[in-house]
């Protein structure tokens, strides 16, 4: 039976990838590749870097590249318009693998930071083997995720002693902070949702690009530095054609 390895490769550096990484990289005889577009064209060659540098039999393996469907980011119905494109990823996945592995081979996706974390791949393999027309056993290999470089750049413990930690969206975040918390992680943030908020007690602690060498970061009293980590973003996008983006909030409360 075919086998399917997602494999969570890190938030950014290749020295993210863990040992568990390295050895379900050099099982695989496929990897399945997602072609965001040319303005994305630097994750693909981080993927390539990774594999250049961990996998020992160079010969001794495929890189298929699958097109990402577009999706309706202005939808109204966002839930509606991630699950249609859930569906159209899973019928490209599905035809790549029917095709590019063999009935006994070994193939891989290579996950940006963990396949648990705000990424699609494990609900896209659902869908698949829901239709069952392709039959494959797969396993998860987790990766360190942007919320762990994040901090460790920061040199921060992500949680304070006996507290909670939220970990949400921009879109969740608009309207304030989840009530009774005092920290919140925020990723897939399309603009800066806080940018108004008045608490002077809250800090943040962002950071774009982790653990790539176009890293920034910046951090200070939201307040001070709301307006410079929106401008900010909006420079590096137009830079760079995208930016991946994760921050911490947190009220300080003595």
């Amino acid at each position: 039976m075919r086998r399917l390895l997602v494999i969570g490769i890190g938030a950014g550096d290749p020295e993210y990838v863990t040992m568990q990484a390295v050895n379900a990289l050099n099982a695989a005889d496929v990897f399945f590749v997602v072609d965001k577009g040319e303005d994305k064209a630097s994750l693909v060659a981080l993927r390539e870097q990774i594999l250049g540098r961990y996998v020992r039999d160079q010969d001794g393996y495929r890189i298929v590249e699958i097109p990402d469907p577009p999706r309706d980011r202005a939808a109204a119905a966002y839930t509606a318009a991630v699950e249609d494109w859930h569906e159209k990823r899973s019928e490209l996945f599905e035809a790549a693998i029917a095709s590019e592995l063999a009935a006994d081979g070994i193939g891989a996706f290579l996950v940006w930071g963990d396949p648990a974390l705000y990424d699609s791949t494990l609900r896209v393999i659902d869908r698949i083997l829901a239709r069952g027309a392709v039959q494959f056993d797969y396993d998860v290999i987790p990766g360190i995720t942007s919320v762990q470089a994040l901090v460790a750049k920061h040199r921060l413990p992500l949680n304070r002693i006996g507290e909670p930690i939220h970990i949400t969206t921009g879109r969740r975040l608009a309207d304030g902070m989840p009530e009774g918390l005092d920290s919140a992680v925020v990723m897939l943030d399309a603009g800066f949702a806080p940018r108004e908020f008045d608490d002077p007690r809250l800090h943040v602690y962002w950071g774009a690009y982790l653990g790539t060498p176009d890293e920034v970061l910046l951090s200070g009293r939201l307040v001070d530095v709301a307006e410079e980590i929106e401008r900010t973003k909006r420079e590096l996008r137009d830079e760079h054609g995208w930016i991946m983006d994760t921050y911490l909030l947190r009220r300080e409360t003595d």
